[in-house]
């Protein structure tokens, strides 16, 4: 590849990207979107694929309210099959504690339009033919929906292709380009990408990437394994969360989830080094997780955290970011289904895999410019959330390449506020 120009580059083919270069294009900006593996290969397919307003954090629900109303339209937009069906969502509370904190919760879903209420223990069992389990009550959001994520990513891809974006696969962005104190485009392993503006949407990458350049991106990622079971005999039920376990029923009667807060987290190098900014959080959530310290945080040590454009980069050495996942743990989420649907009976499994989720001290996405190097936008650190508000935040995102001003107000997930001591710390009910 020779030295190229183009309008905007986007770093990263997950929803966010995809999504991004797919409305920038469509704006009709020269797009070039860089994938170092493959399209949708990371926590974008890997996901359980619920399409949740329900327990956010105060901050995203105006994006997932206008979200929702994408995803509704989005297969017709896109032209393709996303096994987009609009269910509902449920949340078990297991302690009237958990009830509490939906009830105080509920306020700001009202104010943003959203369509939650609370239900009791018989109410939330009419809503699950064959529920045995115990709960306090429930969180029910009747419009939230799911989707199968191995199938978004690439259709946001290809109508990206169509509108005329250049996707390129299997090339990993080595460095930004930066002349004069702003971005001047990327520095491939083919070559230089000239543009005005970049895109990092990087996930669990972002923040190895953006710290080459001395910018600090709190983030850390947690593993978590999922399961596919073979077709069962459950009814259709909204996607469903408890303490034990998520999952939701796919239209083949397939059952897709993972464990709930009992999931276990490998110690690596950036769980001490962003330690301050995430002390918070871990008060709150390490309660349930089974902490490991062992080959993972040995792995991370070995891991450069600088290194120059002109020489291949960690993004080379690891084409897709493809964690072994934990069969205990899978063993542990058909456990958990099966103590709260018993007439299920024995469940086998068809596939199972692992990702690794990008986290942020509060829970909530970076999304918008970084003050200290001009023409730099950043999506990362979604917390789970990313495959939900992947059709909003690419929009967004799209606008601000534009050079206009986004639709929605972005202040609340600026790249600076950790930095500023402006985060409130984690505010989600769920």
């Amino acid at each position: 590849m020779d030295t190229r120009q183009a309008d905007i580059v986007v770093i990263g083919g997950g929803i966010v990207g995809c999504a991004a270069a797919y409305e920038a294009a469509r704006a009709g900006m020269k797009t070039v979107l860089v994938e170092k593996g493959r399209i949708g290969g990371e926590q974008s397919s890997r996901n359980l694929g619920f399409v949740r307003q329900q327990g956010r954090d105060p901050f995203e629900l105006p994006l997932m309210r206008a979200c929702m109303d994408l995803w509704k339209g989005l297969e017709a937009e896109l032209g393709a099959d996303l096994g987009w069906r609009q269910g509902g969502n449920i949340a078990l509370a297991g302690t009237d504690e958990a009830m509490a904190r939906f009830a105080a919760w509920l306020p700001d879903a009202t104010a943003a339009g959203i369509d939650s209420r609370l239900l009791n223990p018989a109410e939330a069992a009419a809503l699950l033919p064959g529920f045995e389990g115990r709960t306090h009550g429930a969180l029910y959001t009747p419009s939230d929906g799911q989707a199968e994520p191995d199938l978004v990513a690439p259709a946001f891809a290809e109508a990206a292709r169509k509108r005329g974006a250049e996707i390129l696969t299997g090339c990993a962005v080595r460095a930004l380009a930066i002349e004069g104190g702003r971005v001047a485009g990327v520095v491939t392993e083919r070559g230089i990408l000239r543009a005005p503006i970049v895109i990092c949407a990087a996930g669990a990458w972002s923040s190895l990437f953006l710290g080459n350049h001395g910018l600090r991106l709190p983030q850390i990622g947690i593993e978590l394994a999922a399961v596919r079971t073979r077709p069962t005999n459950l009814s259709e039920i909204p996607a469903l969360y408890s303490p034990a376990v998520a999952f939701r029923r796919d239209s083949a009667g397939r059952l897709i989830g993972a464990v709930g807060t009992d999931y276990t987290y490998h110690l690596r190098p950036e769980t001490l080094r962003f330690a301050r900014e995430f002390a918070p959080l871990y008060r709150k959530s390490w309660r349930g997780a089974r902490i490991r310290l062992g080959r993972p945080f040995l792995e991370s040590l070995k891991q450069p955290r600088r290194w120059s454009a002109d020489r291949p980069s960690p993004f080379e050495a690891e084409r897709v970011l493809d964690p072994t996942p934990d069969r205990a743990e899978s063993l542990r989420l058909l456990d958990g289904i099966r103590a709260q649907f018993p007439q299920l009976g024995a469940l086998s499994i068809e596939s199972s895999w692992a990702g690794r989720i990008d986290m942020t001290p509060d829970l909530i996405p970076v999304i918008g410019p970084v003050a200290a190097l001009p023409g730099l936008l950043v999506a990362s650190g979604f917390s789970s959330h990313g495959f939900a508000m992947g059709p909003i935040v690419g929009k967004l995102l799209a606008e601000l390449a534009g050079g206009g001003e986004p639709s929605l107000d972005l202040s609340a997930f600026r790249f600076e506020r950790f930095a500023e001591g402006a985060s409130l710390g984690p505010r989600n009910a769920m």
